[in-house]
């Protein structure tokens, strides 16, 4: 499996003479024969990294919104694709999303909605709505629930991959329900963590979280602040992703 960045806070070095950032998160998800767009960012950068990077968007498959918010969704308005792709969202994001937006994605994409677990490739899930577990994490923004909030698991043989964008939900909530629907342990956990220094019960609890199920892979990246990507880094060892770097997963 590779997934490479379309969009993230930061250039990554590998990228840094060609590509553009902003303040969101786009990836291409390949695996197999079959390619996801999950997330677009703010604007039509997706786009233009993805032509310096030699990836042609028009083969995607599947794409997946995260949720609602402006930073993971805004960018499918400046989509060029030559034919409705398949979209698949939690049914909130429609009613949330501003009128011309919601308008564009009804007319442009094959959407299915789903609040609940969708196996729409073979071993590879939108996950619907998460319940909200753990202690440590609220599973709230700004006071409120993002009931849109969700991820997508892969499995593999060695363990389920987790891929989020923005995790309001929580993390280790994500993570948990991940394992629930594919029933799998964590392998890989990749993508927005939504952690932040100030909120110490729920890092000192992700961080605790993470060190008992021991993911073989663990890319923070998005929405972490420099204090915690550092406590991560000291603790597990992780690299930091940006726009234009590559994952690969065996």
């Amino acid at each position: 499996m590779k997934i490479t960045i379309l969009v993230e806070n930061q250039i990554g070095h590998a990228a840094a003479k060609t590509c553009f950032a902003e303040w969101g998160l786009s990836f291409f998800i390949e695996i197999n024969d079959q390619s996801i767009l999950f997330d677009s960012g703010h604007t039509g950068i997706y786009k233009e990294n993805a032509k310096k990077l030699n990836i042609d968007l028009q083969i995607t498959d599947f794409v997946i919104l995260s949720h609602h918010h402006w930073d993971h969704a805004g960018g499918l308005r400046f989509h060029d694709f030559k034919s409705a792709k398949k979209l698949i969202i939690h049914p909130e994001i429609l009613k949330k999303l501003p009128d011309t937006e919601t308008e564009k994605l009804l007319t442009d994409f094959k959407i299915t909605t789903t609040q609940r677990p969708l196996e729409f490739i073979k071993g590879i899930f939108f996950l619907g709505e998460i319940p909200r577990k753990t202690t440590f994490e609220k599973g709230l923004y700004k006071g409120k629930p993002i009931s849109d909030d969700t991820a997508i698991a892969i499995k593999s043989d060695k363990g389920v991959i987790v891929v989020t964008g923005c995790s309001h939900s929580g993390i280790a909530n994500i993570c948990e329900y991940a394992k629930q629907v594919t029933g799998q342990d964590l392998y890989a956990v990749i993508g927005g963590f939504h952690l932040f220094e100030k909120e110490t019960e729920a890092v000192k609890g992700t961080i605790e979280y993470f060190k008992k199920e021991q993911p073989e892979y663990l890319y923070p990246m998005h929405c972490v602040d420099f204090p915690t990507l550092t406590k991560f880094r000291n603790i597990f060892g992780i690299d930091k992703m940006s726009t234009g770097d590559m994952i690969r997963i065996e």
